[in-house]
């Protein structure tokens, strides 16, 4: 089993949960503080760092959201301080902004992706006809590069835009071999990348991946035509939830054949634009219930500390919250708020990721 061999370069814009509240993430910042923040004292990220912890590249969940991510280090929170002081590692602060590159840092390195199969991934590169036109380092069709270049094996957002510029192609040269178009799901997607990238001829490649704030990108969404089509039950921000950058180059792919115009054609940074401003505005919105969340505050003893306690007020700041923002506030104040906690005999709360998207939620609608 394998992975996609890819390194955080580049941006994320991590959403708060409401559309004016935007706090950037930098990946390239992220894997910085990995190292400064000393979480690599205890986590091993690709097997570099430390082993008391889990290799935080290692996991794979495709359910592992901002909000699962923000409820397991709620939960293991005291743990990890206690493990912090055990090893004399001083734990450093925590703003909002440090928390959205450290999110934007795991979503960079392909943290969501399932794992793939480089055996399952040779035979469905044969199997899609793939292998018909690209050869490895020299292609049976002059027009088709041969696997050795393809920058998109160290790029999920240039393959999106090559797969997606290139369909029309690809669908004129089916037609001509008297092939039926092919379809792909992610999984064999994924296979065949893994297969690809570990190559010989390939593993030298060098790993990229740029995801800048979008600061263009619904211009382009709508300039391109895409809102004409995707908007009611057809919004992309719905119909992407929970999807990897590969989910959506399959999507895209896939859907060619069935659009009424001809695509338009995207550069790189088009891409990344467009893909900055629909995946991640719909990756790191909150999707919890005020209703459930106001119990969830009453379940987890809360108003204990921050109405009755003389624990700071909740709910009354100008920002919204968020996972990152409650990420943040949890490692600065998190270890005063035991403290008290364990003075009034009260047990550690912990939450399920509904409940900390219930409970953020409520927050934001007092």
């Amino acid at each position: 089993m394998f992975k996609h061999r890819v390194i955080a370069a580049g941006a994320l814009v991590a959403w708060t949960g409401l559309a004016a509240s935007i706090i950037p993430g930098d990946a390239r910042r992220g894997e910085q503080l990995f190292q400064t923040e000393q979480c690599i004292q205890c986590h091993s990220f690709r097997g570099k760092g430390g082993v008391l912890a889990p290799d935080l590249a290692r996991r794979v969940d495709r359910d592992y959201t901002p909000a699962v991510m923000a409820s397991l280090m709620w939960n293991h929170a005291p743990d990890m301080w206690a493990a912090m002081k055990d090893r004399g590692v001083t734990k450093g602060s925590m703003t909002p902004e440090k928390a959205a590159d450290l999110f934007a840092y795991f979503v960079s390195a392909r943290y969501f992706e399932r794992p793939g199969d480089a055996a399952r991934g040779k035979r469905t590169f044969a199997a899609k006809h793939c292998a018909e036109c690209h050869g490895i380092t020299s292609s049976p069709v002059a027009a088709a590069p041969p696997v050795a270049k393809w920058e998109s094996l160290a790029d999920p957002v240039v393959l999106a835009q090559q797969m997606w510029n290139h369909g029309g192609k690809m669908r004129a040269e089916f037609a001509k071999r008297k092939l039926a178009w092919s379809t792909i799901t992610a999984q064999e997607l994924t296979d065949m990348l893994v297969y690809l990238q570990n190559l010989p001829e390939t593993r030298n490649l060098a790993a990229n991946f740029a995801f800048p704030p979008s600061d263009t990108g619904e211009k382009l969404f709508v300039s391109k035509g895409c809102a004409g089509c995707h908007t009611g039950n057809r919004a992309l921000e719905a119909l992407l939830k929970n999807q990897t950058l590969t989910d959506i180059a399959v999507d895209m792919w896939n859907h060619q054949p069935s659009m009424k115009n001809p695509p338009p054609e995207l550069s790189q940074e088009e891409m990344r634009q467009i893909l900055s401003y629909i995946w991640a505005r719909q990756y790191f919105r909150g999707n919890g219930n005020a209703e459930r969340g106001k119990k969830v505050f009453a379940e987890k003893s809360c108003a204990t500390c921050h109405v009755d306690g003389g624990a700071p007020k909740l709910g009354k700041g100008k920002d919204a919250y968020s996972d990152i923002t409650l990420v943040a506030a949890l490692w600065d104040h998190g270890p005063q708020m035991l403290e008290m906690m364990k003075q009034k005999k009260l047990p550690w709360p912990r939450f399920t990721a509904a409940q900390m998207s219930d409970l953020i939620a409520y927050l934001n609608s007092l």
